[in-house]
């Protein structure tokens, strides 16, 4: 006699459908592990927030989505160069890429009066100009980040802020120590003339021998 039993039907169905046939299905195509390089392996994340990226638009006069993800200030172990490097959420695109001189990431190549400073009417917020990398070729660009806090708002301008300072003092005592140098090397090239142009000094006794003997 069949049963009316809707929730039975149901169960009977979930059973047949979980039962073990025993049979083996091999995989059409074989993935390999492949080792992906970011380009990041020889540098440390001073910083690494999670943030929204803003470019405006000159032409369209408007601020357009660039992508939200992770935006990390990273230091070369070798060279000290730091980079601004943002990559979308999932896809890893990068989406800001400011490669900068030593110690001078998000300033590299901007006028000095521009720097990063609060984006007006939120404090969440911040904006600034750079040479940008990300689409593969160097645009100046001007970006607006917004973060989830404003705490982390501004441990990213306070960290920007700072590197920035050490660089125009690591600049500084560069320039110091070139000009010093410099100067060293000038000395001794000018002793180094005078010695070549003075003439050999001849012993006084030497000189009253030749009197005596033309005498």
């Amino acid at each position: 006699m069949a049963s009316n039993d809707p929730d039975r039907e149901e169960e009977a169905a979930a059973a047949g459908e979980d039962e073990d046939t025993g049979a083996q299905v091999a995989p059409i195509v074989t993935l390999s592990e492949v080792a992906v390089t970011t380009g990041e392996e020889e540098e440390d994340a001073l910083l690494d927030l999670k943030a929204k990226l803003y470019r405006f638009d000159k032409e369209g006069n408007q601020w357009k989505e660039r992508g939200t993800g992770s935006v990390k200030l990273l230091k070369h172990r070798e060279t000290g160069k730091v980079r601004l490097l943002m990559r979308q959420v999932k896809t890893l695109k990068i989406c800001a890429n400011h490669l900068g001189r030593t110690l001078r990431p998000v300033l590299d190549s901007v006028l000095p009066s521009v720097k990063i400073q609060e984006h007006a009417g939120n404090d969440k917020s911040c904006v600034w100009h750079a040479s940008d990398f990300a689409d593969g070729e160097l645009k100046e660009e001007m970006f607006c980040i917004r973060f989830g806090s404003v705490e982390n708002c501004k441990k990213f301008m306070e960290t920007v802020e700072g590197i920035a300072e050490s660089s125009e003092k690591n600049e500084e005592k560069e320039s110091e120590d070139a000009s010093d140098a410099a100067g060293l090397l000038d000395k001794l090239s000018v002793h180094e003339s005078k010695t070549e142009k003075a003439p050999e000094e001849v012993p006084a006794a030497a000189v009253k021998a030749d009197d005596e003997t033309e005498k």
